[in-house]
């Protein structure tokens, strides 16, 4: 997997010879902007679950393209 497939590459990387790369770093941010959306009651509306979902990835993609911007080679 790479950088180059929008998923920011491998949250814990592990060496090439395993047989499975792991977790996305796009699924890890994903993840996290959940835990803090679900965390929240301060809203009268309620999304469902799968607006819960887009929103988290969306949250994700927008980390990832940040990311790329400032982080330096």
């Amino acid at each position: 997997m790479t950088d180059n497939d929008n998923t920011g590459g491998p949250a814990y990387p592990v060496p090439m010879d395993h047989w499975h790369p792991g977790m996305t770093l796009r699924d890890w941010f994903a993840g996290q902007a959940l835990a803090i959306d679900m965390a929240r009651s301060d809203s009268a509306y309620r999304p469902t679950l799968n607006e819960i979902a887009t929103i988290a990835y969306l949250v994700a993609d927008a980390m990832i393209a940040a990311r790329a911007v400032s982080v330096q080679p």
